[in-house]
């Protein structure tokens, strides 16, 4: 954990203690303050700060509806769990409101009223009427949706032609750096703005990199990874960083842009002069020249914020479609798809290409650092029906 992480973690998990005692008990509650510190060690401030949020929200629907909030009986987990799922709350966000609720009573040393039938059963029921499936991401393959990554031409929305969209300027740089690596590496958001220059070594190929990655959302004990990183990757980082001016630290940062208008030439008047001097300088106007339109850029001395990926993208992207870079897609095309794409867009569509172009689960797996097959699978659910023994059949039969 780097040291701004790790202030992070400690503000959150500062509050977390005072927090818990605001809360409705139904009984003495002692905080075991070694415990939370060791607590707040091994956790990340993500963690942290999603706990906080889910037990504040619990605590106010137990005030609502005149529960114990602590120690909560295991009634009222069940009834809040009903109630987020009539709110509109997914299987998988359910779960970890439950999570959240048993992490705290685990770490006020109270009974886990999670781990009673009750509950379980009734989190299958809601599982069981709403099914588990999860809304994936709209993927952001190199090609878009083609059944040959190499050799078809691209169509539909693509990462190619958003990288070739890209302008010149400051922000542009960045985002074609940003996205090309992205693509490359697989990387959350969370990973993608942690990327620092020192984090990019050398290849065998001279013109490739290779990636470190210190730390991801499945390597919270450190153990380290390595991507690859593209020839097309590698000019997109150093051109930015050339222009940026980066040499050390967080290579996707923040650029400011300020915007001055163009002033036509204009005479004035100087101001000066006093009692007893000359002023017939006061009928010798002069003239101040034009000036054209102009723009400024700043670069921050900090990362990106993992929430500001996904609308780089979807900037990246209807930028390229007011320019004509998918003739191929309507306006109303362009809205849906839209909808769908996040920061793990691109996560997506390279486990897609590397599905697509053969790769087995194993060599998926390795490039993307997963460790379990669930969500390579789930993310290739479609194209396995499609490129399946009944999808290369059935396309051959009328």
């Amino acid at each position: 954990m780097d040291e701004r992480s790790a202030v992070a973690a400690a503000a959150a998990l500062d509050d977390l203690p005072w927090a818990i005692t605001k809360m409705r008990a139904g009984e003495r509650i002692v905080l075991n303050q070694a415990l939370f510190a060791a607590y707040r060690a091994a956790s990340s401030p993500h963690s942290i700060r999603a706990l906080k949020s889910d037990l504040e929200a619990f605590d106010l629907w137990c005030r609502k509806h005149e529960r114990i909030t602590l120690p909560a009986s295991p009634e009222t987990v069940a009834d809040y769990l009903d109630h987020r799922a009539g709110q509109g709350a997914k299987p998988a966000s359910l779960g970890r409101y439950k999570a959240s609720v048993a992490k705290i009573h685990q770490l006020l040393d109270l009974k886990d009223p999670t781990q009673t039938l009750l509950v379980k059963l009734r989190l299958a029921a809601i599982r069981r009427t709403m099914g588990t499936a999860q809304k994936q991401a709209r993927p952001l393959r190199f090609k878009g949706p083609v059944r040959d990554v190499v050799r078809d031409p691209p169509r539909g929305l693509n990462v190619r032609a958003l990288l070739e969209s890209c302008p010149d300027d400051l922000p542009g740089l960045r985002d074609h750096a940003l996205l090309s690596t992205a693509y490359d590496t697989g990387l959350r958001a969370s990973e993608l703005v942690a990327v620092c220059v020192e984090h990019i070594v050398e290849a065998i190929d001279p013109d490739a990199r290779l990636l470190q990655i210190p730390r991801s959302k499945g390597d919270q004990e450190g153990e380290g990874a390595t991507a690859f990183l593209s020839p097309r990757s590698v000019r997109a980082i150093l051109t930015w960083q050339e222009a940026s001016g980066i040499a050390s630290g967080p290579v996707f940062r923040r650029v400011n842009v300020r915007r001055f208008k163009a002033r036509p030439a204009v005479r004035v008047y100087p101001a000066g002069g006093g009692a007893g001097r000359d002023l017939s300088y006061m009928r010798r106007p002069v003239l101040k020249p034009a000036r054209p339109a102009f723009v400024e850029y700043d670069v921050g001395e900090g990362a990106l914020h993992p929430g500001s990926i996904g609308p780089i993208y979807r900037a990246i992207i209807q930028r390229a479609f007011k320019s004509g870079f998918f003739g191929d897609l309507t306006a109303e095309d362009l809205a849906q798809l839209l909808e769908g794409v996040s920061a793990h867009s691109t996560r997506v569509g390279l486990n897609q290409d590397l599905f697509t172009s053969g790769e087995d689960l194993a060599g998926i797996m390795d490039a993307l650092r997963w460790k379990s097959p669930r969500m390579p699978l789930a993310y290739n659910r479609n194209l396995a029906a499609e490129q399946g023994a009944a999808g290369r059949l059935l396309t051959k039969l009328e």
